[in-house]
């Protein structure tokens, strides 16, 4: 392993923790603005929905440039959507605009989470030697799932009472913030910062690829043949399967243990997104 994965490692990390935590903040404000109860899991559908619709695109634009680069400008996006959120009371000033923009935001953040994905996988297969793959790779799947634990947990941490008083009295985001979610989101932005911090120390692999189709009807048909070939290989039937079944039932249960938790032992979501952490 080389400085340059553990920076790659790091940048994955602290942009996924960011995602996980933005979602739970993401979920105060709607409580906050009494937005209905259907506007939260639609949210996370939308973005989970990013990384479909984006499949046949983002692979092509992952090669296209360096993938430091792309991981960046991706993350970038992220925090573009973190800001908008942010400023949720400066760009609207109805409630139903307001809950309109959170979903634009969230949405925001798994576009450039979609466009991240290919980017990362990627450039560990230009690091790394082909016998240290599957480690590294281990690495960044082990990195993912602890990230979203401790995204979910940062979130719940960053809006509790007994936090975000003191978060709001903190010199600097007293200035800045103006109620406990605007407190959480600015952390969390600073957290993509952070990120984006390590995608710049990302030194430059010096891969090149051919040059990347630009058609968009070209790159679906290339797509559903690579697809269909992973579908036809034993293997890449496993692999699709299990990787679909994992990660749905994992983010499908995410809003079932902070629901549970809500109707069954009366936590806030605070509490219930601590206890979803630990679980």
């Amino acid at each position: 392993m080389n400085k340059g994965f553990y920076l790659v490692m790091a940048a994955q990390a602290l942009s996924s923790v960011a995602d996980n935590a933005l979602l739970i903040a993401a979920i105060a404000l709607i409580a906050d603005l009494s937005g209905p109860d259907w506007m939260v899991p639609l949210m996370k559908w939308w973005f989970a929905l990013a990384y479909v619709a984006l499949a046949a695109f983002v692979g092509a634009f992952a090669d296209a440039f360096p993938k430091g680069r792309v991981m960046f400008i991706t993350n970038g996006i992220k925090f573009i959507g973190c800001a908008l959120m942010f400023n949720l009371h400066t760009l609207a000033s109805s409630q139903d605009m307001q809950l309109f923009y959170i979903f634009f935001a969230y949405t925001l953040v798994g576009i450039g989470a979609a466009a991240y994905s290919p980017a990362k996988y990627g450039i560990v297969t230009e690091m790394l030697k082909p016998e240290l793959l599957v480690k590294g790779n281990s690495w960044i799947e082990g990195l993912t799932v602890l990230s979203i634990i401790v995204g979910t947990v940062l979130g719940g941490v960053l809006i509790h009472p007994d936090i975000s008083p003191t978060l709001q009295n903190t010199p600097g985001i007293n200035q800045m913030a103006a109620n406990r979610t605007e407190a959480a989101i600015l952390i969390i932005g600073f957290i993509y910062l952070a990120a984006a911090a390590c995608n710049l120390l990302i030194p430059k692999t010096h891969v090149h690829y051919p040059q990347q189709k630009t058609n968009p009807f070209a790159l679906i048909h290339d797509f559903k043949g690579y697809v269909c070939v992973l579908w036809q290989d034993k293997l890449g039937q496993i692999s699709l399967a299990v990787t679909t079944l994992f990660w749905g039932a994992g983010a499908t249960l995410q809003f079932i243990v902070i629901e549970w938790g809500a109707q069954q032992l009366g936590y806030r979501l605070d509490q219930a997104s601590i206890l979803m952490g630990v679980a």
